[in-house]
C-alpha cells in the first residue's frame, strides 16, 4: 500500500494552480516556532517484516508473563479463541451504528442477542445494547433513578467500586446532587435508615468491592421502603450461582462488562452493562435493539424508540449517552452462547471454590489477617503485617501479580490487599502463591 497520498505531480499541479513553487512557501504564513523543523529526528524507515519484528520486540518488553491475582473490576477470566475469530470478521470490526437497519441486519441481530443474554443473566426484562464501561453504567443509573423520581439525593455503599463512586462524585457534583455515602462494616454495608434527604436510588455492588455478599433483600426493602430505586451493581462472572439482580426485586442493574469476552489489554477497553424492569423501559440509556417484521412477514431488526435519545430530543433527553460498545458486546454474547448456563455456572463454582481455597492457605501464613469475617465470593481482603506496595514488588519478582493494595481507596485498611481468584487459577497456581507469600512475609 502506498502510504505517500500525494506523488510529485500532484503537488506540482497544486502549487501551480496556487502560484506557488515549493511547498514551503504554502506555509510560510505560519509562524516559524509553530511549525515542525524539516527533520524531526525520526529513525530511519523500516520495511515491513523489520516494522513488525519491533513491534513484536516492544510487546515482549511489556507484555506481563505474571499470574494473575488482581482483579477490582478488571478480572483474567478464559477466554474463548472463538470470542477472537468471530469478532474480528469485517463486518462486525468495522460496525459503526446500524442506523441504516436494511443494510445492518447481522449486527442488530447480534446486538439483540446480546440484549436478550443480559436480561435472562439478570432476570430483568430490559437491556441496552451496552454503554461505555461499568462506572458510566452505573452514572446513566443514578441519572435514570434521579429523572424518574424527581430526588437529587442517591444513597451509595462504601463497598461500590471506587472508580465507579469517584465518577458519581464528578458527575454528581455538576449536576448538584447530595451523595450519602454509607459505611461498611466488617465488609458489609450499614444502611442507615434515618438517612436524609430520601434518595432516588440506593446504589450498592454485589457482591461488593471487597468480594463480600451483601444482603440484597436488606438493601432492596430499604430502597423501596424510601420511594427508591434499588439499583446493584453485579458480576457478570458469579450469575451462574448467585441469585439474580432481578430476581432480588432490583430496579436496575449494571455491571463492567470486561470479563464477558473482552481481554484484560492492561485496562480496557472496557463494556457497560445495563438492564431494567419495563416500567422504566422510556428512560433506558443508549442504543436499544428491537425485533419485529418487514412487509413481507420476515423477521427483521431495527432501532427502536429512538426518541428516547440525546441526537434526538436534544436537553430534554434523560441521557447524553447516544451510543454503545458494538464490538465488545457482540464478544460478550459470543463468550456466553459459548459457557451457556452450564458453563456460566461452572466459571462461577470454580471461581468461589479457589478463592476459599486459597483464603484458607493464607490464613496459616504469619502476617497475613483476614480483612473481613463476612461471606465473600471469588474476590477477599487480608491486611498484611507489612507495607502491600512492599509486598506487591516481592511477589512479582516470584512470577506472581499479588493483588490490589487497598489503602488508598479504603485508608481504613492500611495494610489491605484486595486478592481475585478466577477459575484459570490451577492448584499448583494457589499452592505457589501461597508457599511465595510465606516467603516475602518471612522477610518483611
Amino acid at each position: 500500500m502506498d502510504f505517500t497520498p500525494h506523488t510529485p505531480a500532484d503537488l506540482e499541479e497544486m502549487l501551480s494552480a496556487l502560484g506557488m513553487k515549493t511547498v514551503e512557501e504554502l506555509f510560510a504564513h505560519i509562524p516559524a516556532r509553530l511549525r515542525t523543523a524539516p527533520d524531526p529526528g525520526l529513525p530511519a524507515p523500516l520495511s515491513e517484516p523489520e516494522v513488525m519484528a519491533h513491534i513484536a520486540a516492544l510487546g515482549r518488553e511489556v507484555s506481563s508473563h505474571l499470574i494473575c491475582f488482581a482483579g477490582g473490576g478488571v478480572y483474567d477470566h478464559h477466554l474463548p479463541p472463538v470470542v477472537r475469530a468471530l469478532t474480528l470478521r469485517p463486518e462486525f470490526v468495522t460496525s459503526y451504528t446500524p442506523y441504516q437497519s436494511e443494510v445492518a441486519q447481522g449486527v442488530l441481530q447480534a446486538l439483540w442477542e446480546y440484549q436478550s443474554m443480559i436480561a435472562t443473566l439478570t432476570g430483568l426484562p430490559v437491556a441496552n445494547a451496552s454503554l461505555y464501561d461499568g462506572a458510566s453504567a452505573g452514572i446513566e443509573a443514578v441519572n435514570l433513578a434521579v429523572a424518574e423520581t424527581g430526588r437529587p439525593a442517591v444513597w451509595v455503599s462504601r463497598g461500590l467500586d471506587p472508580r465507579t463512586r469517584e465518577v458519581l462524585a464528578t458527575f454528581g457534583k455538576a449536576r448538584g446532587l447530595e451523595i450519602v455515602e454509607h459505611p461498611l462494616l466488617d465488609g458489609r454495608t450499614v444502611w442507615a435508615v434515618d438517612a436524609t434527604p430520601p434518595p432516588a436510588a440506593v446504589v450498592f455492588g454485589q457482591p461488593n468491592y471487597l468480594g463480600v455478599i451483601e444482603d440484597y433483600d436488606a438493601a432492596v426493602a430499604l430502597a423501596h421502603g424510601a420511594g427508591a430505586l434499588a439499583v446493584a451493581s453485579f458480576d457478570p462472572m458469579l450469575l451462574g450461582v448467585l441469585r439474580s439482580p432481578g430476581a432480588a426485586g432490583c430496579d436496575i442493574a449494571f455491571a463492567e462488562g470486561q470479563p464477558l469476552g473482552n481481554p484484560m489489554s492492561f485496562g480496557g477497553p472496557a463494556l457497560g452493562v445495563f438492564a431494567t424492569s419495563r416500567e422504566l423501559l422510556r428512560r433506558i440509556p443508549g442504543r436499544l435493539v428491537g425485533r419485529t417484521v418487514d412487509t413481507a412477514g420476515r423477521t427483521a431488526y431495527t432501532l427502536t424508540l429512538r426518541t428516547r435519545e440525546q441526537d434526538i430530543r436534544r436537553e430534554k433527553a434523560s441521557s447524553n449517552i447516544c451510543t454503545n460498545q458494538s464490538l465488545n458486546a457482540m464478544a460478550a454474547a459470543i463468550h456466553l452462547a459459548w459457557l451457556g448456563p452450564d458453563g456460566l455456572a461452572e466459571v462461577g463454582r470454580q471461581s468461589i471454590a479457589k478463592a476459599h481455597h486459597l483464603a484458607g492457605l493464607l490464613g496459616s501464613i504469619p502476617g497475613v489477617h483476614p480483612a473481613v469475617s463476612s461471606p465473600f465470593a471469588r474476590e477477599f481482603a487480608v491486611l498484611l503485617d507489612a507495607a502491600p506496595d512492599d509486598v506487591i514488588t516481592a511477589m512479582a519478582e516470584r512470577g506472581y501479580l499479588a493483588g490490589i493494595p487497598l489503602g488508598t481507596d479504603y485508608p481504613e485498611f492500611p495494610g489491605g490487599l484486595l486478592i481475585a481468584v478466577t477459575e484459570r487459577r490451577t492448584r499448583t497456581e494457589l499452592e505457589g502463591y501461597a508457599a511465595a507469600l510465606r516467603e516475602v512475609m518471612a522477610g518483611a
